[in-house]
């Protein structure tokens, strides 16, 4: 028994369109590939990234394309040769050596053939050729096929429905409609007797955290009869069995190195390896990486408010989830390299985010995804690929995505970082904006098929049933969002909040009252940096469209109504100009930041602790873009951060600050219907945000300023020995705005600080000139709406790069107002910004990337 070959089927690789000669061929440009990336190399389309090409682009998504190559049968050919196609995008026909071998209508679904008598004897060649025809045609044939379905959907148009191919190809309203087709992920021939088919591991976590059961299953495929089992950490070999071929084994772990969320703790991940090992020789292994956690999703009844709970906990931690979403990073996934993925989960990590939900219409992402997640301690939300519409679910379409659950629910269930399978994203949520036949009382699956809404057999059957089978671990939670008498309920389970800029267009300041038990979508869009604009103008920062209204700019906006709704939040919020471009951007992003930071900050303040989880999770919609966009991200496709990305790193640390205006109106107490003799008080709202795992005793120092004279009008410690409760919020103060004459609240900043009460902790890097101790949370509350502050511009406005260039000294005689530090040079990368500097303090923004001579220039509002 020799051991199993495996040999790449990734070289010769040639591509053409289909109703061209054999002369037409042309190499490929890497492998995996998609059309688009090769006839990008060959220069026969535009980038679709620039200007308006997207346009010129539509035909490739509607013509068939044919990939092949030739490759040798190895020396041994024998007695079993597959070859696994990991990813064919969509409607392929494969022949190999003239013979047809497969024909696929799944990009989800990984693919395994028996060529044993198809393949040329050793040493000869053959010949694969895949034809891959047009996604967008045969969706809409399948539309027309099945005229009885109500089709329907929002973003891109109905035939997506039909297929089930990555939703987001067919355009949305943050990227563009570029249908591609190809072997987007590798090929393989593989040549054995025998093989290891999969590994997985049944993992249970004492509640104690003193040991783990590890049930470990490597089915076999072909004869064996003994597998050798190993489990190590940090390259040293914990434990090891040898066991019948076909069997489990369990192993029991004492004392286990647990795997932790980012900031709880460590990433540590063990190697499991199994090994078919036949007269002394290793015929096949096959290794996964696992970590060692007890995960948990919590619905119980709340204290003092209705409904349940939903916060996930980890190795008994409570986790107040401050997060993102996710779309695939690019429209031609195969040039998105491992590092790019690792650096963009870094990005999350670094901002001090602890969850990714990867969202339902794009792809189940590339193992270096899960990986950069597993060793980065980011959790995974994971949805199922159905986004936005009314999905059919006729008998051939449901035994697809059987297929599609199952083997990709095998393919990323190693995974620590998953803890949560959701069905859909939004599909409930449409079923209700166009009254599909949807009772929740109704228990009856079959009977579902028979409605208008029969995708909810899909999620409430197909996929559930698929997990309850291969990670009956994971909780599994029908679509997002879900729960309650319907997906609005801010009460039970998880909502979308976009009535900020949907909807009825809330006041972001609102946000407050706009909060659920879990939000696992909101957001506010802003413009992308300046550099990604004028990477994509055609003529660059000479490009006569290079002003924020033109037609170039707008095309790079996929939201409908954006003008609209970017003004409105910005007419509402601040005094601002289109141009320079510059400087609008800068508005932007700073409504952006203040936007997000804003529901960060509200909603955190609801997590009050056991039994008073009442908000236990924000995870903004988005976090990265497909392409070069205005949009939602809050770092754009160069993975260049927005402010916002800042304010959200601020907001969701270890510990932080709060404030809040309320408006309290008292009328006339002599008679109540009179307009005369009312008062208004205007209070401030002030509490702590501890996030970490041990109590704190602090002091809570408050600070106020005109903001037109720059005069600092009060300093005081308004409670002594605070004692904030750990992994929680805890309110500090209500107090009126100190003010030194009724009437100035409206000119009045107010600023809070918790200081040490020690001379021990951390310094965030505000010199502090507080009492002499050191600063731990910071917070600047300014009168709201900003447009109506006079702000003056600084005279001593100074940003001055230390002597080793590894940070940015900002201050000012008088209170300003989102303070940017920008530079020109790519390298330079600042891991905090648009911060709010008052007089007598100096702020220091950590570098890196600046040398002698880097040049650091500011921003800041009013300033144009």
């Amino acid at each position: 028994m020799g051991p199993r070959i495996v040999i790449p089927i990734d070289k010769q690789w040639e591509f053409k369109q289909a109703d061209k000669g054999d002369d037409a061929y042309l190499p490929v440009a890497q492998f995996p590939t998609n059309v688009h990336l090769d006839l990008l190399a060959h220069k026969l389309i535009p980038d679709p990234y620039i200007g308006k090409n997207e346009l010129d682009v539509q035909w490739v998504g509607e013509k068939v394309w044919v990939y092949r190559t030739k490759f040798a049968s190895p020396d041994t050919t024998g007695p079993k040769a597959v070859i696994a196609f990991d990813g064919l995008d969509t409607f392929a026909t494969v022949l190999l050596n003239g013979k047809t071998i497969l024909e696929t209508e799944n990009m989800f679904v990984p693919e395994r053939v028996d060529v044993t008598n198809v393949l040329a004897k050793a040493g000869e060649e053959n010949e694969l050729v895949i034809t891959f025809d047009s996604a967008y045609i045969r969706g809409w044939k399948l539309v027309e096929k099945h005229s009885d379905h109500k089709w329907g959907c929002w973003n891109g148009d109905s035939s997506r429905l039909a297929v089930r191919k990555t939703q987001y190809h067919w355009g949305w309203d943050w990227g563009p409609a570029l249908l591609s087709c190809g072997p987007w992920r590798p090929i393989t021939l593989e040549i054995y007797e025998t093989r290891i088919s999969d590994l997985w591991c049944d993992i249970d976590v004492d509640k104690s955290l003193k040991g783990a059961t590890v049930v470990v299953h490597a089915p076999i495929e072909g004869k064996a009869s003994k597998l050798r089992l190993d489990i190590s950490l940090h390259d040293s070999l914990v434990t090891s069995q040898e066991i019948d071929a076909g069997s489990s084994a369990t192993f029991r772990i004492s004392d286990p190195e647990l795997w932790y969320p980012v900031r709880y703790g460590k990433q540590p991940l063990y190697l499991v390896k199994a090994t078919i090992v036949h007269d002394g020789t290793d015929i096949d292994s096959i290794s996964k990486k696992i970590g060692l956690r007890r995960a948990e999703l919590v619905q119980k009844p709340l204290k003092e408010q209705p409904g349940t709970s939903f916060f996930f906990e980890v190795n008994g931690i409570p986790l107040f989830c401050g997060g993102s979403d996710w779309i695939p990073a690019d429209n031609f996934i195969p040039r998105i390299s491992k590092e790019r993925y690792y650096d963009w989960v870094k990005l999350v990590a670094d901002g001090n985010q602890f969850m990714i939900r990867v969202w339902g219409g794009g792809i189940y992402e590339e193992q270096a995804f899960y990986d950069a997640c597993d060793e980065l301690g980011i959790l995974v939300w994971q949805d199922f690929m159905f986004g936005c519409g009314n999905y059919p679910a006729w008998p051939k379409l449901l035994a697809s995505i059987k297929r599609e659950a199952e083997e990709n629910v095998k393919l990323l269930r190693h995974h620590p970082s998953i803890v949560i399978w959701a069905g859909n994203n939004e599909d409930y949520q449409y079923a209700e904006s166009v009254n599909l036949e949807w009772d929740q009382k109704n228990t009856d699956a079959e009977s579902w098929l028979k409605t208008d809404f029969p995708a909810r057999y899909i999620y409430e059957k197909v996929l559930p049933d698929a997990c309850r089978e291969y990670c009956p671990s994971v909780y599994y939670h029908p679509g997002s969002p879900w729960g309650g008498v319907d997906t609005r309920d801010p009460t039970v389970g998880d909502i979308h909040q976009w009535n900020v800029w949907h909807g009825s267009q809330e006041k972001y300041q609102n946000f407050d009252k706009l909060g659920g038990r879990f939000v696992s979508e909101f957001g506010m869009e802003a413009f992308p940096s300046v550099k990604t604009i004028d990477a994509f103008l055609p003529l660059g920062k000479d490009d006569p469209d290079r002003y924020p209204q033109s037609s170039t700019i707008d095309f790079h906006n996929k939201a409908d109504g954006h003008e609209r709704r970017i003004a409105l939040y910005l007419v509402e919020n601040m005094r601002y100009a289109p141009d320079p471009l510059e400087q609008f951007v800068y508005c932007t992003q700073l409504m952006q930041a203040e936007c997000l930071a804003s529901a960060y900050r509200l909603w955190k303040r609801q997590w009050k602790g056991p039994g008073r989880e009442y908000c236990a999770g924000a995870l903004v919609w988005q976090i990265n873009d497909c392409w070069p966009v205005t949009s939602w991200a809050i770092c754009d496709y160069y993975l260049r951060p927005k402010h916002a990305y800042y304010t959200v790193k601020r907001e969701m640390a270890p510990l932080s600050i709060g404030i809040t205006r309320r408006e309290h109106n008292h009328p006339n107490p002599q008679n109540k219907y009179s307009r005369v003799g009312g008062t208004t008080q205007i209070q401030i709202e002030i509490w702590g945000s501890n996030l970490m795992l041990e109590d704190l005793e602090v002091d809570c120092l408050v600070r106020a300023w005109d903001v037109e004279t720059g005069e600092e009008t009060y300093a005081q410690i308004v409670h002594k020995n605070l004692f904030l409760p750990k992994n929680q919020s805890t309110e500090v103060i209500a107090m009126d705005v100190p003010v030194q004459k009724k009437g100035d609240e409206g000119r009045t900043i107010v600023a809070a600080y918790l200081l040490a009460s020690s001379s021990e902790g951390p310094n965030d890097g505000v010199t502090p000139t507080q009492m002499g101790k050191k600063q731990l949370a910071r917070y600047v509350n300014w009168p709201e709406p900003l447009k109506y502050l006079h702000l003056q511009k600084p005279k001593l406005l100074k940003a001055e790069l230390s002597e080793d260039g590894k940070s940015v000294a900002l201050s000012a005689e008088v209170p300003v107002k989102g303070v940017a530090v920008e530079s020109e040079d790519d390298a330079v990368h600042f891991e905090d910004n648009l911060v709010d500097i008052v007089p007598g303090e100096t702020v220091r923004i950590p570098v890196r990337g600046a040398g002698e001579g880097t040049a650091i220039t500011t921003r800041y509002l009013g300033m144009i």
